[in-house]
């Protein structure tokens, strides 16, 4: 990671203007800034400044953990830092805080996608965003010799970028646990509730019910988040709703599900999935968010079997998804495909010019690829056996 002076980083942000910020926490602020590069050129990225003393420690831990995490597309980039110093000589006003420099994503939040947007997503969007997300908490999971461990997946801490992809941020409260520790856990499961660890944690409506003592910490409690980000994805019903009875989307969605009626569970603003195969993979999306969910540790599955089954999902509605490139690079890599057997007939054919030009992404998947069809499965009470009820 790069090293940036308070200065240089203060002066980015417009000395923390507040037409610059972006957003704003228990814990700090989020600002846009726009760095110097060499000569003329300049980099948008944003900054991340704590507001208090514990700020800064969840801000230490945030760097501690993105630095040592595997570098990964689906989880947010570090640019550098600027390490927590003294005052200058001249000053006696207070130490400065640490900073984070971390690119910039312009798109706003999941949260914000489905829950403040006028356009709600389409169908095949909303999984290649789980797909995106499913990839980087697997990624963590497998990360060695250190397993990192989020803590707060939620819609709010995944982000969307320019390229249409989304990206895992806020490490705040992430932890790295070595793979003995997980076990020993396991082990001492009915033990004492004194196990080491970190206190539970997280938000409200995501939070792992079975997280209630520090030595039941896992991946496992990631996995519960998610499962609640999925359902959130395929219903836009909030969280925590307290106009809503019940208030806990998992205690919404979950009997529904299990009873056979997961199309009450939709986006009652988008239009249903138009063809039986798109119907089919969001019933097994919903299918596998009550396993994510499941009050039983040991029923939900591991990160990279939800990443098969979102890929399964995509790949049978016919909605490809890929690691890189939104509609623009698509377009034009078929373009030049289609140029390139043009110019294979050109003794035969005149030659055409063509132009490639920019195309909305809007209701259209982005980022695609190949991906090879799993079979669907059914839930614990075989009720989803593949389309809609």
């Amino acid at each position: 990671m790069k090293e940036f002076s308070y200065e240089e980083v203060e002066a980015a942000t417009g000395g923390f203007a507040a037409k610059n910020l972006v957003g704003k926490g228990s814990h700090g602020s989020v600002y846009r800034a726009r760095l110097r590069g060499g000569g003329r050129m300049s980099v948008v990225v944003a900054v991340k400044r704590p507001s208090h003393a514990q700020g800064e420690a969840k801000l230490a831990n945030e760097i501690a953990v993105l630095s040592a995490a595997p570098r990964h597309p689906g989880v947010i980039g570090i640019v550098g830092v600027s390490s927590s110093s003294p005052p200058p000589p001249a000053s006696s006003g207070p130490r400065l805080p640490p900073l984070l420099v971390m690119e910039f994503m312009p798109n706003g939040s999941l949260h914000d996608l489905l829950h403040r947007s006028p356009r709600p997503p389409p169908w095949p969007r909303r999984v290649e965003i789980a797909l995106d997300v499913a990839r980087a908490v697997q990624a963590l999971h497998a990360a060695a010799p250190r397993v990192i461990i989020h803590r707060d997946v939620k819609s709010a801490n995944v982000l969307l970028g320019r390229d249409g992809r989304a990206r895992l941020a806020d490490f705040s409260l992430a932890v790295s646990v070595r793979e003995e520790e997980e076990e020993e856990d396991e082990d001492d499961e009915e033990g004492s509730s004194a196990s080491a660890g970190p206190a539970p944690a997280g938000t409200i409506g995501y939070l792992d019910p079975c997280y209630t003592e520090p030595g039941r910490l896992g991946p496992a409690s990631d996995v519960f988040s998610f499962g609640v980000v999925l359902l959130e994805l395929v219903s836009g019903r909030k969280v925590m709703d307290i106009n809503s009875c019940p208030s806990s989307i998992v205690s919404w969605a979950a009997p529904l599900i299990g009873a056979g009626r997961a199309r009450e569970v939709l986006d009652a603003r988008v239009a249903a999935p138009p063809t039986a195969h798109a119907d089919r993979a969001v019933a097994r999306v919903l299918s596998l968010a009550a396993r994510c969910v499941s009050e039983t540790v040991e029923q939900r599955p591991a990160m990279d079997e939800v990443v098969s089954e979102l890929r399964g999902a995509l790949e049978s509605a016919g909605w490809r998804h890929g690691n890189s490139g939104g509609v623009v690079e698509r377009v034009c890599r078929r373009v030049a495909s289609w140029g390139q057997r043009v110019r294979r007939r050109s003794k035969r054919v005149r030659a055409t010019k063509v132009e490639c030009t920019e195309h909305s992404d809007s209701g259209v998947a982005t980022g695609l690829s190949s991906c090879a069809a799993l079979p669907s499965h059914r839930n614990n009470k075989g009720t989803m056996s593949g389309a809609l009820k």
